[in-house]
């Protein structure tokens, strides 16, 4: 009897702790489900790609610098400080040197977090209910995400600002309805991540503080913003103290911002010019892109589309403020914020020199806007409705799948535009062409123009591109064979343009001898501008050892060379009418007769 007595109050205990085991709520599943369909889209957009442009500094300068040097994590990267997203590439190049599936990896797992954050900030500002799909969706598949996402060094900014966005915003609400530090302390160590990867994270805890007003004035209750800067004083001071200290490091490092836009570009994105194409993104589109290679996608929807998707957004917004309580003080906050977190981007690279209006319509810029109008959609649909309606939730449903259709469409068709990438081919072949390098050097010379550009520059040249992966051998300043990398990244032999020439020598048998401390001058038969050239010396040594060789407005070179007659190829930076050739080796004497000095270049 006390046995049976013993296992049935097991059995109610067991029944018990059953009941109350918290179940996993239905809306919660499917949320995780939308998430991971996102990252399955975005794995397939990431495999897709390839390293594009910014990539190859940040994977060049990773493979020459430590990971904890200052010439790494201090570099002022086209006014950019982002420590951490250099450290990421570091360790990228560390575990996979120029392996795109790696890269694209860490774009996933980026994703992940910041889709993490954005699901808690929903679930936060509107609770476990089925309406939190709405804004999930939008963000998990908006086209305006994409171009931030698919270009590695844009995805390594835009990723941490959005998550961070997300989470910050989150923990304001939490702090002022519960009062509890650790949401403080949370907020602030989130904001300082995410301004180590990207400055645009400065906008964090003023976005966060709006937010949290917003809820309290949606719900209805008194003094919103007094009430949230008292409760959440702690998240505001270290916040505050925060952007303080970062600002000293961010003008250690980049300086005074520079201002290179015009009142053109500013009156154009001001009136709306350059960000028409912004509203069919809101809707799924922008369903067509247009690129010339090997500049990035753009949005390029037809002409009725960005017309129909104004008036649907003028409706939306229109139908909302009619329809609940309280919510007009939304959308005039994301209004807000996309024109003051767009308009410093217009400031800094606007100009003569630049596109404003094309860089806004890749819609990169726009990535974080999408976090904000999240948690905008969130709070429409948590305020009181002016009335009671049936059949939302069908309506819901039908629209939010249209829509994702539609979004699935334009990433597809941004995919099909971005895709084509002539640094894939170009880098798979060089690399192929120098694994296992031992022969003679190759001499420094740029990448093609499509890989990366000369306004890169020192970037854009082979060593660097190359350096995470090339042999340490297999690039010199001079070299007794000259050979090229062509635009496929074949190895070829080449030749020197005349580019000009050396003139001939004073002594017939021997044309400038080179003998002594003493630089030898060799006139050249016309004056040469400031760049980097190769020289072609053509010489008779009368023993092993080693030359200088400069221009004569220029850095010297040492150059080994050999005994008896032979050539060897200089490259030297400079200007001037004459080389100046020097002996390093004691008792060496060199004579040096007519030879090129031009631009390197192979037969096509």
């Amino acid at each position: 009897m006390d046995t049976v007595t013993i296992d049935l109050s097991r059995a109610d205990a067991d029944a018990e702790s059953v009941h109350r085991r918290p179940r996993v709520r239905p809306v919660v599943v499917a949320a995780v489900g939308v998430v991971v369909l996102q990252l399955v889209v975005r794995g397939w957009v990431a495999g897709s790609g390839y390293f594009y442009w910014d990539d190859f500094i940040l994977v060049s300068r990773a493979a020459e610098h430590p990971v904890w040097s200052a010439e790494l994590l201090r570099y002022d990267h086209d006014g950019h400080f982002m420590p951490l997203a250099f450290a990421t590439s570091w360790v990228v190049t560390a575990v996979a040197p120029l392996e795109w599936s790696v890269a694209a990896a860490s774009m996933v797992l980026l994703q992940l977090v910041a889709s993490v954050a954005v699901l808690r900030m929903l679930l936060v500002l509107l609770g476990v209910r089925w309406a939190v799909l709405v804004p999930l969706v939008f963000y998990a598949f908006c086209p305006l995400t994409i171009p931030a996402f698919a270009w590695w060094s844009a995805a390594l900014n835009a990723l941490p600002l959005q998550g961070a966005l997300a989470w910050v915003i989150a923990d304001a609400v939490l702090l002022v309805r519960t009062r509890r530090r650790r949401y403080a302390i949370s907020g602030i160590a989130v904001s300082a991540v995410a301004l180590l990867f990207f400055e645009k994270a400065a906008i964090v805890p003023f976005t966060a503080f709006a937010f949290a007003v917003l809820v309290r004035y949606v719900d209805g209750r008194a003094a919103p913003v007094r009430t949230v800067a008292r409760r959440g004083a702690a998240l505001w001071i270290g916040s505050g103290l925060l952007l303080a200290c970062w600002s000293i490091a961010y003008l250690a490092v980049v300086g005074l911002p520079r201002i290179s836009g015009g009142s053109t570009e500013t009156r154009e994105f001001l009136s709306g010019t350059a960000a028409l194409d912004v509203a069919p993104a809101l809707f799924g589109g922008p369903w067509r892109w247009e690129r010339w290679p090997p500049a990035t996608p753009w949005a390029d929807p037809p002409d009725w589309a960005v017309v129909a998707a104004w008036f649907a957004l003028a409706a939306v917004v229109a139908v909302t403020i009619r329809a609940r309580h309280r919510v007009l003080a939304v959308w005039l906050v994301v209004a807000a914020y996309i024109v003051l977190a767009q308009l410093p981007i217009v400031l800094a690279r606007g100009g003569p020199n630049t596109a404003a209006a094309e860089l806004l319509r890749s819609l990169r810029y726009f990535a974080d806007s999408t976090v904000v109008l999240a948690a905008a959609l969130a709070l429409v649909l948590s305020a009181h409705a002016r009335r009671v309606t049936r059949g939302r939730s069908r309506a819901a449903i039908a629209v939010t799948t249209v829509f994702a259709l539609s979004c699935c469409w334009s990433t597809y068709t941004f995919v099909r535009s971005w895709q084509p990438n002539p640094a894939r081919a170009y880098i798979a072949n060089t690399q192929a062409a120098l694994r296992d390098w031992q022969q003679e050097p190759l001499l420094e010379q740029e990448v093609p123009w499509q890989v990366l550009n000369p306004t890169a520059y020192p970037q854009n040249l082979i060593s660097r591109v190359l350096s995470a992966v090339a042999p340490a051998d297999a690039f010199a300043t001079s070299t007794p064979r000259l050979r090229m990398i062509t635009d496929t990244g074949a190895i070829v032999d080449a030749q020197v343009w005349w580019n000009r020439g050396i003139s001939p020598g004073p002594d017939r048998d021997c044309g400038y001898r080179v003998h002594g401390t003493t630089p030898a001058v060799l006139p050249l038969d016309g004056p040469l501008l400031d760049h980097e050239w190769t020289t072609q010396l053509n010489y008779l040594a009368s023993a092993d050892g080693s030359i200088t060789v400069a221009l004569e407005h220029g850095g010297w070179v040492t150059v080994p060379i050999r005994r008896g007659l032979n050539t060897v190829y200089v490259r030297t930076a400079g200007s001037g009418r004459a080389l100046r050739i020097g002996a390093l080796t004691p008792g060496l004497t060199v004579c040096v007769g007519v030879g090129p000095v031009g631009v390197a270049s192979w037969d096509n």
